[in-house]
């Protein structure tokens, strides 16, 4: 039976841009979820509803982060959503957008230890309906030093947890903004 709703791990699809986006890779993962007829195929408006407003754990989580990562320099999600605030247009959540066709953003940040990419890609699949779809939300990250491979050992697990939360979250809320429906 098809689970509409089941995040599966993949390997990250090689229409995204962020294949093969650095030279070495230090984590690579990503994850599909089937979208419903009704949701938006547009990665923005997927993107948004995956990152922009996270979950009071999450936001917990980032709180927690930032006390830790404070004193090695690191940027904080404090600091990078005062710059969403100042250019909401070139920002989702903490990420930049440094990218967008029709079918897929890229998202991310670049920092002295580690530079990430985060794609949101919609695509065609097969499935129940003719014009079925999933999500494939990617992630590629790259170290500099030594303090990135530390903090990426560190984190690795807790990104993952992050992504699939957020992933259920969007699909729990039917793909749809908390007060209304995605175009």
């Amino acid at each position: 039976m098809h689970d509409a709703n089941r995040i599966s791990p993949v390997d990250i699809p090689t229409e995204s841009q962020i294949r093969g986006f650095y030279k070495s890779v230090d984590l690579a993962d990503a994850y599909a979820i089937t979208l419903p007829d009704h949701a938006s195929r547009n990665p923005e408006v997927l993107a948004r509803l995956l990152f922009a407003q996270p979950p009071p754990s999450m936001q917990w989580l980032l709180r927690l982060r930032d006390v830790l990562v404070r004193p090695f320099g690191i940027k904080t999600a404090t600091h990078l959503q005062a710059s969403s605030t100042s250019k909401p247009d070139q920002r989702i959540g903490v990420f930049r957008i440094y990218y967008s066709r029709s079918s897929e953003i890229i998202l991310g940040e670049d920092d002295k230890h580690l530079d990430f990419r985060l794609s949101v890609l919609c695509r065609p699949v097969d499935g129940p309906a003719e014009d079925a779809h999933q999500v494939v939300v990617s992630t590629v990250v790259t170290c500099h030093n030594t303090l990135g491979h530390s903090y990426i050992a560190l984190i690795a697990p807790f990104h993952r947890i992050v992504v699939r939360a957020s992933m259920r979250r969007a699909a729990r809320r039917g793909w749809s903004a908390p007060s209304s429906r995605a175009p």
